[in-house]
């Protein structure tokens, strides 16, 4: 992401650090997939299911909408039987 685009992602959040909305914008919704994905999970790593939950619901309510956009936005890549979840190569 680049500088300009950080404070376009920082507006998203409130205070305590949950996000207000999920963007609906194409565009900026992309742009706050590349803050999560970079931001909750660490490249080279396993998650599970339950991890990957409870790491988007430390910032919005609706993680199964986080994780499937994570997922459709090719930012997380999910294994075929759904055990595991990975931060894509960027």
């Amino acid at each position: 992401m680049t500088d300009a685009a950080a404070p376009a992602v920082s507006a998203l959040f409130a205070p305590d650090g949950r996000l207000i909305a999920v963007p609906r914008r194409t565009a900026r919704r992309a742009q706050l997939l590349d803050h999560l994905a970079r931001t909750l999970f660490e490249p080279d790593r396993s998650y599970t299911e339950p991890e990957v939950n409870d790491a988007l619901r430390t910032v919005h309510d609706d993680f199964p909408a986080l994780r499937r956009y994570l997922v459709e936005g090719r930012r997380l890549t999910r294994a075929e039987d759904g055990s595991s979840y990975r931060r894509a190569a960027a």
